[in-house]
């Protein structure tokens, strides 16, 4: 009988996208495009000095010694299959998913048991296609270690584990632009892509295609929007100047969005200079002689000094 034993370690968990869906259209392709996929990946794993603990359908878990190591791996599989997918038609692609957690485990024998194991599980499962989602462990140890982004997606709920676990969305690069790829599809189970893509397609229509375009619009665009506003606001006037409120509206989901595609501006100091913005402008369109923003904004440039002196420095290279 095998020694069972306790170790920490770092855990890699990887399955396909779609792959029902895959299989349902091609079973003799999949399988062929799976088994190269797991090659790359395994060689990679081992270049890594990891060890593939299992597989089982799609599916396949590691674990390294190294969290960086992990991490490095995981953005090197994604890299190298990027490549691979980027030959074929867009509903033959095989994009995989992938969760690192670290965490204590049981080893028993090669294999891995867990909780440590169903987090990197459960991360797995909420990352979207060609996407990597780490645990909040895994992010203490290698955010100034190796050069990628971070992007913060709140506690994930995992069972017998009280309030969840912090996690974040690992940005890389040229893996942002694939279809699935985004925090809007972070936590959607796998067959739920479909639909989701085929909005993305055709594009919202009515009200929500406005605020949609309002996101990802260019400053010219908003300004056409608002001047629109304006105008019908002039066409229908009664006294009230009220199209400045949507336009405000607009104005701030256009800097929401701006921030967003910008990740190397600082999140949190972009957002008080939004708000800070936001409010110089209410107290000017509600001017009754008296200057009140000038104390939360003080509050916010005090809270952004602070955030700027004790950010956490990056390191130039992996």
């Amino acid at each position: 009988m095998s020694e069972t034993r306790r170790k920490l370690t770092t855990i890699f968990s990887a399955d396909v996208q779609d792959y029902t869906r895959l299989m349902r259209a091609d079973e003799e392709g999949t399988l062929a495009t799976l088994k190269q996929h797991r090659d790359a990946m395994g060689r990679l794993i081992e270049t890594h000095h990891g060890r593939v603990v299992n597989t089982w359908g799609d599916g396949l878990i590691a674990e390294f010694p190294s969290v960086v190591e992990a991490l490095r791996t995981a953005i090197d599989v994604q890299n190298e299959l990027a490549g691979c997918n980027a030959k074929c038609p867009v509903d033959e692609q095989m994009l995989f998913r992938i969760g690192i957690n670290l965490g204590d485990v049981i080893a028993e024998g090669d294999d891995l048991y867990g909780d440590g194991v169903n987090v990197a599980a459960r991360l797995q499962a909420s990352a979207p296609a060609g996407g990597i989602v780490i645990s909040n462990t895994v992010y203490d140890q290698v955010r100034n270690k190796v050069a990628v982004g971070f992007d913060f997606l709140g506690a994930l709920e995992v069972k017998n584990i009280d309030g969840g676990v912090p996690s974040y969305a690992v940005r890389i690069g040229a893996a942002d632009t694939r279809p699935g790829i985004g925090l809007s599809g972070f936590g959607r189970a796998a067959g739920s892509s479909t639909a989701s893509t085929a909005r993305a397609e055709t594009g919202p229509t009515g009200r929500e295609g406005a605020i949609a375009a309002a996101r990802r619009g260019s400053l010219p665009t908003l300004a056409v929007i608002a001047a629109g506003l304006v105008a019908l606001n002039l066409l229908t006037w009664d006294g009230t100047l009220w199209s400045v409120w949507p336009a405000l509206g607009l104005g701030i989901l256009w800097g929401l969005g701006w921030l967003k595609r910008n990740p190397g501006i600082d999140r949190g100091i972009g957002m008080l200079a939004l708000a800070g913005l936001v409010l110089l402008t209410i107290n000017v369109l509600t001017w009754n002689g008296v200057f009140w923003a000038v104390w939360p904004l003080l509050a916010f440039a005090v809270v952004a000094g602070i955030r700027w002196v004790t950010r956490p420095r990056r390191s130039v290279g992996p």
